[in-house]
């Protein structure tokens, strides 16, 4: 994994809704702070990132520069904290919210193939 980047961000290929959330995040990385990785790809090394592969299905996860592995709505906020939209995040990690938007997220990732359906 690269760590020129401030954060590596680990998303299902085969999933229309992570490709279309990269997709977003792409075009707004005007710096370069971001790197995805898709786990569905030829050659990818589930052992290099320390998280079993049957995890990495089930969320997102990131990696950062000094090693870490963040995931579910940290990843979110991270990723849009790198590119400048960190205010359009940010009422997700206040106190008051920060439960109800990570349960929100735990229910879209489980159930991410069927949403995905109701946006082709």
């Amino acid at each position: 994994m690269s760590n020129d980047h401030s954060i590596t961000i680990l998303y299902d290929g085969n999933c229309p809704m992570c490709c279309r959330k990269a997709t977003f995040l792409k075009r707004r990385d005007r710096h370069g702070k971001l790197h995805f990785s898709d786990i569905r790809a030829a050659g990818f090394e589930p052992l290099a990132t320390g998280v079993p592969i049957e995890t990495l299905e089930k969320q997102i996860h990131a990696l950062l520069p000094d090693g870490r592995v963040i995931s579910q709505m940290e990843v979110i906020r991270k990723a849009y904290q790198e590119i400048g939209l960190g205010w359009l995040a940010a009422p997700t990690g206040w106190p008051v919210l920060r439960p109800c938007f990570d349960a929100l997220y735990r229910f879209i990732a489980k159930n991410r193939l069927a949403i995905s359906h109701f946006f082709k």
